[in-house]
């Protein structure tokens, strides 16, 4: 009698698997990165061929995805800590505006096709049709924050209308509850419940960013371990999720709005940088998890419905978009390039689709059908990526200001971007010496006014690593980043070193926080925008005090060395409030020769 073969372990399945996955994830991706295609493409045709639908070399495709969705979590949560509340409630707009009318007129222009073009019932066409008018938050977002541009006007439009379509997943899956043939499940609350739900946990994690993580965030700075900021953050990423998830929420919603009550927090920076791994490495296998899970039997069996749905439903919002971004005051080639970016399916089309099932509103056969109509529409999508980038930077405002990109500016020794009050004094200093300089704004007002005085200055976003090798990066000895954003972030700046090694890189920092960002960085010199103004006017009312100019001096000297001080305590620690023991306060002055003081005893 044949000996039983002993069953694998979980170990040796992970390890196994692990490395088919990885290996191949690694070559193709490499391969489209060379060809120009993204990463992403190369993960979905990764996860195909090694999925059960292709060579079968891994299998469990749905279960690696649930787990893989953690980087959609993730994802929403570094989105949210670059959205403060008062960012938040300046695109209220564009999110409750452009978002909702989005969703809506593509939803129900989507349900019709579906509806008149196959032999489904009402019903089906609108638990198939409302799933497509989401698009890919896992797509779009990283390619905004690779670009730089996810602070961009163009990326905040596409933002809100990301955002709102999450929010938009409870109501769909209120409508399939409402429209399902299955038996009513004991477990599931109703509709308004839902809705009851999602206000309760947004307050509720309102509240527990304010009164929780805070005061734990300055405990942790306190200790000044590094390493207990991941646990903080991957805490508040999980615990948010896991609550949303708990109330049959969207857990992506709960993961932003984590991210949103940590935006204004001085520790941001630290855990952005400690999350941001484990975002990349699960969003890649969520990618991977998709291509595994597409039935490649089911595209061989219906390749020209398959494939003519795909394009028709990226045609469909393109067509929708457009104008919608046209109505919200975008100009025509930006509105085409929102149309184009937001035109795939999204990957909350997969939990609607299995949730229609389970409703009994589609067979399983409809669900892998449109399953791979998403697919496909996503594997689209790099391809509209770079038309979109290309269509957003040789717009035209609706002014009809013309507006030039960079491509042909003539190449200088440097690039300033940002061209305000800071960015003129400094272009002045280079220009007066003969120096090149090639300029960069992303403000059509201040362009306008540039004009005036003989000056040409270049429409984009600087921090855009694409825009600023098409304006001579490669070329130039100088970067100088002199725009007031205080989201620029030191990873930022790390790519555009990466990218431009040959260049030394000047940063204008917008306060004290974002110094310390910046301050592990191996970068040419930062300057905190208004501190030599804020020293030059202490001085003045130092003077206007009667102190004679040695005193002044002095004092100066010996702020400026207590400053240097207290910043590098607060960078080893971490911390903005370390070292608060070193400000000058009532009991704390400064030591002079011949007590000369400012006070009440002066």
């Amino acid at each position: 009698m044949a000996e039983p073969v002993a069953p694998v372990s979980a170990t040796e399945l992970l390890l196994g698997e692990g490395v088919i996955l990885l290996a191949i994830a690694l070559a193709f991706v490499l391969l489209f990165r060379r060809l120009g295609l993204g990463a992403t493409l190369g993960y979905l045709v990764a996860g195909a061929l090694v999925g059960p639908h292709g060579l079968a070399l891994v299998g469990g495709g749905q279960s690696k995805m649930d787990i893989a969705e953690i980087g959609i979590v993730l994802l929403l949560f570094l989105v949210g800590l670059e959205l403060n509340p008062q960012r938040l409630w300046r695109l209220k707009r564009d999110i409750f505006g452009l978002g909702v009318l989005q969703v809506v007129i593509c939803g129900l222009a989507l349900t019709g096709l579906i509806f008149l073009s196959t032999g489904f019932s009402i019903g089906a066409a609108i638990a198939l049709g409302m799933p497509l008018a989401l698009s890919s938050t896992a797509q779009v977002l990283p390619s905004l924050k690779a670009s730089g541009r996810i602070n961009s006007p163009f990326g905040e439009k596409a933002f809100s209308v990301l955002l709102l379509q999450d929010l938009a997943i409870v109501p769909m899956i209120t409508i399939i509850a409402a429209l399902s043939r299955a038996p009513a499940s004991p477990d599931a609350p109703p509709g308004w419940m839902l809705g009851l739900y999602t206000v309760g946990a947004i307050v509720g994690l309102v509240l527990a960013g304010r009164f929780i993580l805070g005061p734990l965030l300055r405990l942790v700075g306190s200790f000044g371990e590094r390493e207990m900021f991941v646990a903080v953050g991957l805490f508040a990423v999980l615990a948010s999720a896991s609550l949303m998830h708990a109330l049959h929420l969207s857990t992506a919603l709960g993961a932003f709005i984590a991210g949103v009550m940590l935006a204004d927090s001085p520790y941001r920076h630290e855990i952005e940088s400690d999350v941001e791994p484990f975002r990349t490495i699960l969003l890649g296998l969520f990618f991977v998890a998709v291509g595994m899970v597409l039935d490649i039997g089911v595209i061989v069996q219906e390749p020209l419905f398959i494939i003519g749905m795909a394009i028709a439903l990226v045609v469909v919002k393109v067509a929708l978009i457009t104008p919608l971004g046209l109505l919200f005051g975008m100009s025509r080639t930006q509105a085409l390039g929102l149309g184009l970016l937001l035109s795939q399916g999204g990957e909350f089309g997969f939990v609607l689709f299995a949730q229609a099932q389970g409703a009994l509103l589609i067979a399983p056969e409809a669900a892998s059908m449109f399953s791979a109509i998403v697919t496909l529409s996503m594997a689209s999508t790099p391809f509209l990526l770079m038309i979109a980038r290309r269509l957003e930077f040789s717009s035209k405002e609706p002014d009809a200001l013309s507006l030039e990109g960079p491509d042909k500016a003539p190449r200088g020794r440097a690039i300033i971007v940002g061209y305000g009050r800071f960015g003129q004094t400094v272009a002045q200093m280079l220009m007066g010496q003969g120096c090149r300089v090639t300029l960069i704004d992303r403000k059509p007002a201040q362009i306008e006014q540039s004009r005036l005085f003989d000056i040409k200055v270049y429409y984009g976003d600087g921090t855009s690593i694409d825009l600023l090798r098409r304006a001579g990066a490669d070329e130039a000895n100088l970067l100088i980043f002199a725009h007031d954003d205080r989201n620029f972030s030191s990873s930022a700046v790390q790519e555009i070193m990466n990218a431009f090694p040959q260049a030394a890189v000047l940063v204008r920092a917008f306060d004290r926080r974002q110094l310390i960002d910046m301050s592990e960085l191996d970068i040419g010199g930062t300057v905190r925008e208004v501190y030599e103004s804020a020293v030059t006017m202490g001085r003045m009312a130092l003077e206007g005090l009667g102190l004679d100019p040695a005193a002044v001096d002095e004092i100066e000297r010996q702020y400026r060395a207590n400053d240097r001080e207290r910043l590098d305590v607060q960078i080893a620690s971490g911390a903005l409030v370390a070292a608060k023991d070193l400000m000058y306060r009532p009991g704390r002055t400064m030591v002079l020769p011949q007590r000369q003081i400012v006070g009440d005893e002066a």
